[in-house]
């Protein structure tokens, strides 16, 4: 089965989100782009939560979003409880948060992640795995907060 991966982005983020689109395509992934396509203002927070709406019917699928610097976009997706967002700056952050936090969905900043890095962040984090073990309670407490 080929993973399905949700795409998103705001004006600030639209140069590496096609970039990375592009990069995805190419290795066969089923790729879903929701915008946005153009580099007029937009507000990330929208973006944020329509790819959260899309994950709704996809558990299976990850997501990726961008922004300036990954930061706001990633607040906004979490406020979903079905998403684990995180803003990456390097593989080890992508491997850390797929392997210990189960995250589902990886924030890039255009402003701050050059392009061979946003490839090496994705290609980590994609290749991932979730360990379980220790992480399971963890994770659950973060979509079951107290």
């Amino acid at each position: 089965m080929t993973l399905k991966v949700f795409i998103a982005s705001d004006h600030a983020g639209l140069n590496l989100k096609n970039f990375v689109k592009d990069y995805i395509q190419a290795k066969q992934y089923d790729v879903v782009d929701l915008g946005t396509d153009v580099l007029d203002s937009v507000d990330y927070p929208d973006f944020g939560y329509m790819l959260a709406e899309q994950m709704k019917q996809n558990s299976d699928a990850l997501g990726i979003l961008v922004c300036g610097t990954g930061i706001g976009i990633a607040i906004a997706a979490n406020r979903y409880a079905h998403i684990r967002a995180a803003a990456c700056r390097s593989s080890t952050d992508a491997r850390l948060t797929r392997a210990h936090n189960n995250a589902n969905v990886v924030c890039l900043g255009e402003r701050t992640t050059g392009t061979e890095v946003a490839k090496d962040i994705i290609d980590t984090f994609f290749a991932t795995k979730f360990e379980e073990g220790r992480h399971v309670q963890r994770v659950e407490k973060l979509s079951n907060p107290v």
